[in-house]
């Protein structure tokens, strides 16, 4: 992605704090975070554990909310939204990815799909979202007939299905040997590619970064540095 003029963020943040209290205990996961995140672009959240990495998507994605500070989607500002609010732009705006895939191990790769293009406004058939992740001759199989590097790639195929305009991926690859993260890097730089999807993925593995359009940095709660990459590398040249 090459961006030739300023856009207007899809997310950004401002002065973004967030305390865990633990009995008489305060934990600062995040100590006044600024940041943007543009459309269609490829960033990576890198930092150690408990840099606050997770704690700053989940407040990105609506699924924790900020104790001080401002977090804006676009026009809408999403540390004054009530519940009801943050549930409909779960639901129709962003897509999540986690390092564990969250399967229904009942239910065929098809029918995991399908659980998110039901309630969508939108979306992709099953079959069309996990054509896009290469899964299509596998689409009736179920989990516990798949390799963990093709049930990572349905938890994809289930969070791109509704057509959401942020992909949010926290550590996609820290289940996975290096060869089968590859390919799933593969497919989501590709979704981002064709698609258009504005992704951030979290991970502590600096190699990552390599394929990014710009790495955030995070330590102890707040940003230390950020990079720009004009010239990003495709996955399979990653050096792990």
């Amino acid at each position: 992605m090459v961006r030739t003029e300023p856009a207007q963020a899809v997310f950004r943040t401002r002065g973004l704090t967030r305390v865990f209290r633990m009995g008489d205990v305060e934990i600062h996961a995040l100590r006044g975070v600024d940041m943007d995140l543009y459309p269609g672009e490829f960033m990576v959240l890198l930092g150690a554990s408990g840099s606050g990495k997770s704690t700053l998507l989940n407040i990105l994605g609506g699924l924790d909310t900020a104790t001080s500070g401002e977090v804006w989607y676009h026009d809408k500002d999403l540390s004054r939204a009530n519940e009801k609010t943050l549930t409909d732009f779960r639901r129709h705006h962003v897509g999540f990815v986690f390092q564990f895939y969250n399967l229904i191990p009942s239910l065929t790769a098809r029918e995991n799909v399908a659980i998110v293009t039901d309630i969508a406004r939108d979306p992709m058939s099953p079959e069309e979202a996990l054509e896009l992740v290469g899964l299509a001759p596998r689409m009736d199989h179920f989990p516990a007939q798949l390799s963990g590097g093709e049930q990572q790639r349905v938890a994809i195929a289930r969070a791109i299905a509704k057509r959401p305009e942020v992909l949010l991926c926290d550590e996609p690859t820290g289940a996975l040997d290096s060869k089968t993260g590859i390919k799933v890097l593969e497919v989501l730089l590709d979704i981002n590619r064709r698609v258009g999807t504005t992704t951030a993925v979290i991970t502590h593995n600096a190699v990552i970064a390599d394929m990014a359009n710009r790495t955030i940095r995070l330590s102890d709660g707040r940003v230390s540095e950020v990079i720009d990459n004009p010239n990003p590398v495709s996955p399979d040249k990653l050096h792990w």
